[in-house]
């Protein structure tokens, strides 16, 4: 099944649905929707694009996203949507290593791609010609097997280089109709907003939109500003959103600043990261239940656990406490156990590694057979993440094994900002931490040895990663605390940031 079906059935069904929205302004009904789609895939086709080519997205969030990525999945191919945020170089990567044949992308982000050496072709969406060259439009989309290539999306790598996860056909389809099933129920009287990065869950959640004939609201901000949001929630109403933790809580702050009620807002999705037991009470007294909260990995795609809003908001619960700090149960297509170093099943209360399988858990990583082999055993997902489930099968999670930094929603691995430190030839070791922030959740701290100085380290970082992944703060050692075999123990590190006044 191809996922661009979904779309073909709206618009057919009712051509004249408002579906793509550039804040108020109504952009494309879901008629043009689907013609303008089926104009990207003919003009893909002519290009030599054919079935399961990789076709790349490094766009910020504008209605184009969405046209071009059914437009790749009307033509057969599969989309490789880069985070608009990363550097030029890291996206070139990601480009040559799936073997993207053509990307689109917005402004000022074809001039990043053309300065970090990408050699593939690049299609500017600002430009005019691109609306120009779609003359001819394919009138439904090409048929795909479940378990084609849909979206191969880039994880960011804990060896310091992202591994590409394989989403299929079947994976959204599953992880869609659990939305509907588990987490919200979408009418088509719904807006979905996207002020989180459409590369990534936000975007993901455009299927189950698309399939139930929504419209899909672009902030013209491009991204997150609570104050935007509260507006567009009351013009259009019904909204629903994804958001990350250390969003909610601005948004929670934003509106008791300015008085704001949510008026409009009706679904909050949030996930991402670790939510503060106080961030989410705070945020459900002021903006009522309209919260829900989701577990998922990239190899599986928003769809392992869920906490629904009536467990977030229902205090009269004797668990209510426990369950709000947990991550929730698991959704109806996957099976979720708590495991041991062996991947033996752990009792309730035991601790041990989060493991899921399913219909929503990846086939494998993209060319990367050895990675598969230690993340899939058994047909189980080892997801890396720690923590325990109750009798009851909420689960809660207590700690990362791979020591991911989460600032503001987005992920980064000390890994591959290390690699970039270590480049310096003024700098002997590096190790990378996370520090507590009190808006992002997170912040990168780097603790060196060597003679660098912190301006020549955030100039090497800017050049090679991007913004939001430099170190906010550097500290000098005279040498990194090492256990009996050498490896660095980041435990200690982080006792000296929390030592620090």
């Amino acid at each position: 099944m191809n996922l661009g079906t979904w779309l073909e059935r709206t618009a057919r069904h009712d051509p004249d649905r408002p579906a793509l929205f550039l804040g108020q302004d109504q952009v494309a009904t879901y008629g043009q929707f689907h013609h303008r789609a089926g104009q990207v895939a003919a003009w893909l086709e002519s290009q030599g694009i054919q079935i399961g080519d990789r076709v790349g997205i490094f766009m910020k969030n504008v209605p184009d996203y969405l046209i071009v990525l059914y437009g790749i999945w009307y033509a057969g191919a599969a989309a490789v949507p880069i985070n608009a945020k990363l550097h030029g170089r890291e996206a070139r990567f990601i480009l040559e290593n799936s073997g993207t044949r053509l990307t689109f992308a917005t402004g000022e982000l074809v001039r990043a791609l053309t300065e970090a050496g990408v050699t593939s072709p690049v299609l500017d969406t600002d430009n005019p010609a691109f609306a120009e060259s779609h003359a001819a439009a394919r009138a439904a989309p090409i048929r795909c097997a479940p378990d084609d290539l849909a979206w191969l999306f880039y994880t960011s790598g804990t060896t310091g280089r992202p591994k590409g996860v394989m989403i299929t056909h079947r994976m959204l389809v599953t992880m869609s109709l659990c939305y509907q099933s588990d987490v919200d129920h979408v009418r088509a009287d719904d807006a979905i907003l996207y002020a989180a990065p459409m590369s990534h869950g936000a975007g993901i959640y455009n299927m189950v939109h698309v399939l139930a004939g929504a419209r899909h609201v672009c902030p013209t901000s491009g991204g997150f500003d609570p104050a935007e949001i509260f507006n567009l929630a009351r013009h259009h109403g019904a909204v629903q959103m994804f958001a990350a933790p250390t969003m909610v809580r601005r948004m929670t702050d934003a509106a008791k600043e300015a008085g704001a009620s949510g008026e409009g807002l009706r679904t909050v999705v949030y996930g991402g990261g670790p939510m503060y037991l106080a961030d989410i009470i705070e945020a459900e007294i002021h903006f009522g239940p309209i919260f829900v909260q989701i577990y998922g990995q990239g190899e599986c795609p928003m769809a392992i656990t869920v906490l629904p809003r009536t467990d977030v908001s229902d205090r009269e619960h004797p668990d209510w406490r426990s369950r709000l700090a947990s991550i929730g149960r698991a959704q109806s297509a996957v099976k979720v156990r708590i495991g041991a170093p062996d991947g033996s099943c752990l009792p309730p209360g035991e601790h041990g590694e989060i493991m899921v399988r399913g219909e929503t858990v990846m086939p494998g990583y993209w060319n990367n057979p050895d990675a598969t082999a230690k993340t899939l055993i058994d047909g189980w997902l080892m997801t890396g993440d720690m923590g325990f489930m109750d009798e009851a099968g909420y689960v809660t999670l207590q700690d990362r094994s791979k020591d991911m930094i989460i600032s503001g929603g987005s992920n980064i691995y000390p890994r591959e900002v290390e690699e970039v430190l270590l480049t310096h030839p003024k700098v002997n070791e590096a190790s990378v931490v996370g520090r507590a922030h009190p808006d992002w959740g997170e912040e990168v701290v780097a603790f060196v040895v060597g003679s660098a100085t912190p301006d020549q380290l955030d100039k090497l970082c800017t050049e090679n990663i991007a913004r939001f992944k430099r170190p906010k703060a550097y500290v000098f050692v005279p040498e990194l605390p090492k256990n009996n075999y050498g490896k660095v123990l980041k435990t200690e590190l982080r006792k000296q940031l929390e030592a620090q006044p």
